[in-house]
């Protein structure tokens, strides 16, 4: 069973993606356009140009898992990355963005972390 927790990295791919591309479609974007392994175990996050659905793609042991939500109201945040193909975003920022959290405004305290 998938379970989107902390344990796992989270990339969100910062170009707007066809929402009709599948698992294929989408490996392949991960392959050809982030030159890693989609096989990885990593998360990967895709957000349609409207910014209304997004998908997630996860290599589970032996097979993909594809978790896709769409937003009645609203859309999901624009967020700017200095590399033009996105970033590793972290959990709790996953979880701000499918929440509707600004995450430019959220102030975070300091905390030790390993």
């Amino acid at each position: 069973m998938f379970a989107v927790s902390s344990q796992a990295r989270y990339f969100l791919y910062s170009e707007p993606t066809d929402m009709r591309k599948s698992f294929d479609g989408l490996s392949g974007i991960i392959i050809n356009e982030l030159n890693v392994n989609p096989l990885s175990g990593d998360v990967y996050i895709f957000v349609n140009k409207r910014r209304d659905r997004l998908k997630l793609l996860v290599w589970d042991r032996n097979g993909f898992w594809l978790l896709y939500k769409r937003l009645e109201q609203g859309r999901f945040q624009k967020l700017f990355f200095k590399d033009s193909k996105g970033a590793y975003i972290s959990y709790e920022s996953l979880i701000m963005l499918l929440e509707g959290i600004d995450l430019n405004s959220v102030k975070r305290r300091k905390r030790y972390a390993k």
